[in-house]
Parts: C-alpha cells; sequence; structure tokens
C-alpha cells in the first residue's frame, strides 16, 4: 500500500517577513491635486476648479510602488493665476484640450484597479497631503457640478497626520509640508524634477516607504471619514458647544433649506442637527444660519469659504459662539423632543392654517398621496402659551419624494385660506416654538404712545386698504408705483408706514383712498401683486381699524383688539408748553418720526404695533 503523499508545507514566517517586510494596510493610492487659483494649505478657498490630479499606488505589504499617472482636467473658467501659472508651466489652450472632470475621474478608477491587481493588492485607501484636495476642492466642485464621487473619495489617510503620530515632536501636523517631512526623515529628492505634481507624489511615495519600515500599529489604521449626508436632530438647551466648532452663514436665500446649507459646506463634517436657520422678529428666516461642526478643524476649513457661491449669491462665513448655536437651536419642550426624535425625517413647516384647522383638516390638506409620518402624531401645531393657535403646523415626511409631493400643495387652499409650505429643520421647528413659548413675537407696549400729530377722521366705512407682507424695504415711492393708478385717489398723508416695538417695518402699512368704493377698487386691482418677489395682500379696512393699529392694537382676521393703553384723542394736540406749567420736551427735542410730515402720502411712522 502506497502511503499518502506528505502535506504541503506550512508558511514559512522567516519566508513571510522576507516577501513581506512592510506588513501593513491594503493599497494607497497617494493622490496630489491643483486648481487653476491658489496652491498649498489655501487650496481651495477662491473656489477655482481642479485642474491636475497625479497618482500612484503603493502596495505596502510588498513595498512596491505602481506607476505613476498624471491627467490635466478641463476648468470650465481656465483663466489661470499667477501662482498657479509660475509653479505648473500649465496654460490655458493645454487645459481647454483636456478631459472634463467625471471623465477623468472614471479614467482613475480604471487605472487605480489595474495597478492594484498587478501589485496583488486588495481594496485601497486615498492617501492626500493635507485635506484641502478632497475637502474643499473634490467635493465642492462635484456638488456644483452635480456629479456623484465614487465611494473611494468618502475616505482617506491625511500624510501629515500620519506622520505626526510617528514623529510628535515635529511641528503641528497643519504646519508640515512634503517637503519638510522628507528633510525631517533625511530622504535625499530629486532636486531636478521640474514635472508639477510629479516631485509631490515621488516625495510623498518616499515618505510612506520609510514610515512603513518602522514599527507602529497605528500606522494607516484609521482613515477620515467624509459624511455622505447631512444628518438632521434636535438639540437641548442644556447642551454644551464648543464655540471653536461654530460658524455663522450670511446672504442664504430665504427659501434654503438645512440640506441646502450642509451642501454649501459639502466635504466638510457637520454635526448631527447642526444646522439653525435664524428667524426674524417676525418668525421669517433672515438669511442666515448657525452652522455646528465635528471639530475645529472642519470649522477652520469653513471659514474659507467665505464669500463662495450658493447660485449667484455669495455667503458670508464669520466665527460664532456656541452660546449663538444653543439659543437657536435648543429647545426645552418634551413635545417638541419626541416630535423630533424620529430620524431620517424631512420637516415641513405650514403656514397660514385656520385657527379652527386640526390634525384631520391638515391630513386631508396633504392629500394620501403625501402621508403625513404617522399620521395625526407626525404634526405639531404651534399654539400661545395660553393655548390659542397661530396658525403654523410642522409635519414630518419619511422621504424627499414625499416631501415635494406635500411642496406642491404650497398656495392651495384650506377653507377660505391659501396655506404656505417650506421646508424646515429641527433647529427652525424648536425657535418657533420657543419664541411662541415665551411671549408674543412682538410684546405689548407698557408705555403710552406718543399721539399722531394731525388729525385722523374717524370712521366705519371702508375707506382705506391695508397692505400685508410688504418687503421691510420698501419705501412710500415702493408702495405708490406698487398702487399704480390707484395712487391718484390716495388722501393727503394717507400712507402710514406701520412699525413694530423696535422701530423696524413691520411689513404691514395702511392707505387712506377717497372713498370707499376707490378703496375697493385698488383691493380688487392689487391683492396679491408683486412687489420686490413678495406677493403683497390689499384688503379693504374702515379708518377706525387703522386708528386702533396706529395707535397699538390689533387687527386680526378675526377682529380687533383694543390698543394696550387708553386710545388718545384723534385730534392734533396742543403744544406740550401750553399744557404743562414745567416745560417738559420743547418740540424741536421730540423723535424724528414724531413730527407731522410736509410732504404728500406722507408715512406716518409713528405706529408701534403687535400684528396677528
Amino acid at each position: 500500500m502506497t502511503p499518502p503523499p506528505p502535506p504541503p508545507p506550512g508558511p514559512d514566517p522567516a519566508a513571510d517577513s522576507a516577501v513581506d517586510p512592510c506588513p501593513g494596510p491594503g493599497s494607497l493610492v497617494v493622490l496630489f491635486g491643483a486648481t487653476a487659483g491658489a496652491l498649498g494649505r489655501d487650496l481651495g478657498s477662491d473656489e477655482t476648479d481642479l485642474i491636475l490630479l497625479v497618482w500612484q499606488v503603493v502596495e505596502p505589504r510588498s513595498c512596491q510602488v505602481g506607476t505613476l499617472h498624471k491627467s490635466l482636467v478641463r476648468a470650465e473658467a481656465a483663466a489661470l493665476s499667477p501662482q498657479c501659472r509660475e509653479a505648473s508651466g500649465l496654460s490655458a489652450d493645454s487645459l481647454a484640450r483636456a478631459e472634463p472632470l467625471d471623465k477623468v475621474l472614471q479614467q482613475f478608477s480604471q487605472l487605480v484597479n489595474g495597478d492594484v491587481a498587478l501589485l496583488g493588492g486588495g481594496p485601497y485607501v486615498l492617501c492626500t497631503d493635507g485635506q484641502q484636495l478632497l475637502r474643499q476642492v473634490l467635493h465642492p466642485e462635484a456638488s456644483r457640478k452635480n456629479l456623484v464621487l465614487p465611494d473611494t473619495f468618502f475616505s482617506f489617510y491625511n500624510l501629515r497626520r500620519e506622520f505626526h503620530m510617528q514623529h510628535p515632536s515635529t511641528c503641528s501636523a497643519g504646519d508640515l509640508t512634503v517637503a519638510t517631512m522628507a528633510q525631517d526623515l533625511g530622504l535625499e529628492t530629486d532636486a531636478t524634477e521640474d514635472d508639477f505634481g510629479v516631485w509631490e507624489v515621488k516625495t510623498m511615495v518616499a515618505v510612506i516607504l520609510h514610515l512603513l519600515k518602522e514599527p507602529s500599529s497605528q500606522l494607516f489604521s484609521k482613515p477620515e471619514v467624509i459624511k455622505r449626508k447631512y444628518e438632521t436632530g434636535p438639540c437641548s438647551k442644556a447642551d454644551v458647544v464648543d464655540s471653536e466648532t461654530v460658524v455663522r452663514a450670511r446672504g442664504l436665500p430665504w427659501q434654503s433649506s438645512d440640506q441646502d446649507v450642509a451642501r454649501f459646506f459639502k466635504g466638510l463634517n457637520v454635526a448631527r442637527g447642526g444646522v439653525a436657520l435664524c428667524l426674524n422678529a417676525q418668525g421669517r428666516r433672515n438669511g442666515e444660519a448657525l452652522i455646528r461642526f465635528v471639530d475645529s478643524e472642519q470649522r477652520d476649513l469653513a471659514l474659507q469659504r467665505h464669500k463662495h457661491h450658493m447660485g449667484v449669491r455669495y455667503i458670508e462665513v464669520y466665527k460664532a459662539t456656541g452660546e449663538e448655536f444653543v439659543k437657536i437651536a435648543g429647545g426645552t419642550s418634551l413635545e417638541v423632543a419626541r416630535f423630533l426624535s424620529r430620524e431620517d425625517q424631512v420637516i415641513l413647516r405650514l403656514r397660514g392654517l385656520p385657527f379652527s384647522a386640526g390634525p384631520t383638516d391638515v391630513l386631508g390638506f396633504l392629500g394620501p398621496e403625501c402621508p403625513v409620518t404617522g399620521g395625526a402624531e407626525g404634526l405639531l401645531f404651534v399654539r400661545h402659551p395660553d393655548g390659542r393657535p397661530t396658525g403654523d403646523a410642522f409635519a414630518l415626511f419619511a422621504c424627499e419624494e414625499l416631501a415635494q409631493a406635500a411642496l406642491r400643495r404650497h398656495k392651495g387652499m384650506l377653507g377660505k385660506r391659501y396655506i404656505e409650505l417650506f421646508r424646515s429643520t429641527a433647529a427652525e421647528v424648536q425657535q418657533v416654538l420657543n419664541r411662541y413659548a415665551s411671549g408674543p413675537l412682538l410684546p405689548t407696549l407698557t408705555a403710552p404712545l406718543l399721539p399722531i400729530p394731525f388729525t385722523l377722521a374717524a370712521g366705519t366705512g371702508r375707506d382705506c386698504v391695508r397692505l400685508r407682507g410688504l418687503p421691510y424695504t420698501a419705501t412710500i415711492e415702493d408702495i405708490l408705483s406698487f398702487l399704480g393708478e390707484a395712487a391718484a385717489d390716495i388722501r393727503p398723508h394717507g400712507v402710514h408706514m406701520v412699525l413694530n416695538q423696535q422701530g423696524r417695518p413691520s411689513g404691514d402699512a395702511f392707505i387712506q383712498m377717497t372713498s370707499a368704493e376707490r378703496a375697493l377698487a385698488a383691493a380688487q386691482r392689487c391683492h396679491k401683486k408683486v412687489m420686490k418677489e413678495r406677493y403683497v395682500e390689499v384688503v379693504p379696512c374702515s379708518t377706525e381699524e387703522m386708528s386702533r393699529v396706529l395707535m397699538g392694537g390689533t387687527l386680526g382676521r378675526s377682529g380687533m383688539s383694543p390698543p394696550p393703553c387708553k386710545l388718545p384723542s384723534l385730534q392734533s394736540p396742543p403744544p406740550l408748553w401750553a399744557t404743562s406749567p414745567h416745560p417738559l420736551l420743547p418740540w424741536p427735542l421730540l423723535p424724528p418720526q414724531c413730527y407731522p410730515s410736509q410732504e404728500p402720502w406722507s408715512a406716518c411712522r409713528v405706529s408701534h404695533t403687535q400684528l396677528v
């Protein structure tokens, strides 16, 4: 009987050691890039397009390297900065003949996969000199051009950080460069290499191979991750937010959502629930947002996007504090916390609801094609402290498609009211609830108001019109232009701008017309016309209603409420020195807004009113 053949010899540790002198992670793809503008640590800060990629594969286990590749990228704006032109030696003509970014990325993936296979490696991870190339250039540019980046570009090793872990006695990781890393290791580099980008990649490869020979269990073990999408979530008033992680963005389009803001900062890791859109005194967005990042390094990169563009608008980015973020985004209500506890939900805000509307009415308005998550439990109605409805509500939707279907109901009718729908955020929910929980949007005045310095003839005939929703920058001339031919029927001194308690425009105005018929005609002709991209409501009202509002009362759709103090006489006041034995305030020292205007159709700017 023939004995069975002996088993094949097992692996020889010594042989493995000889073949695999540099045990380590999977394959590394050393990547260098440049834009048409700034270089170095300012790469990507000027929002210019990528023009160059250079890369080479390193197989750590065998310490072998692949072919070095260099590819030009066609930029939409081919003008090169003087710094880039001098360093790269490139010209606009050479870039015009290059492939666009999407084609270059396809070629990159094909060539890398081929080189990794030839070297016998497995999955690969990018390795770059710093964070700017991926976070500040590739991801923002792909977002602007609506390109989907491969999974490879969502994780990477930062060579500066890996080097600093091995050699902590040198300068900080942010101050390292390829040249200083090579110098600290005593590596000789090819000083004659003048091909832009090639010297950097060759030197980075030499640094990596040297590091792999040093004993370390932490080297290239934990890549940095770039978040794929923004995660919503609540914030509590008790949270402590590091001020070194927060920025303020100004100049946002008023319809921007938290996802739009996060997309502006694409490539940077925004903290969960870290976008807080700010509201003005009337509860409307004011074009500002506070953004919280996961660490101070991401915040510093965000500050480099100062005056980058969102569409055609440039956005200003400044430092902010953690206290400011918590003040805007933080909440204490358990009801709000339960409402926001469902993850991965799209939030919409409904404004202008009838005060009698309940969950059944809102669900019926939205319809079965865009169901609210959890039915009535996915609705949150905003109320005053005494329980009265405000006409605002928030709704949760399970996905973007359902939210888009609901947004198509914007300005749809519920009863006799048209309803406005907007994208919203967890921070906006907190702000609106906090604002109403602490009292009315504009608190009632406790001090007497100054009288109007000329006569308003009282009457119940509806010979006035009320304008609601005016732009806050609207002037008397804008109103006259808005009314068109109806402006000829305005009484002298008949335009009254309503100011809030802080003396700023509230978005309301009253116009006295020559007759009730003229007021009705003006309302019919101008109702919901657009002024500066905003539609304006124009409704008839009486002089008595107008007077009560100008004296500090309120005029809602459900009727009038008296002013917070006794209504003064509507007759012209006698001089102060004639009614008091002691001179209180001579007329020249009264606030400028209290003087009677000498121009026809002038604005009465003495009113402070709480709007409903």
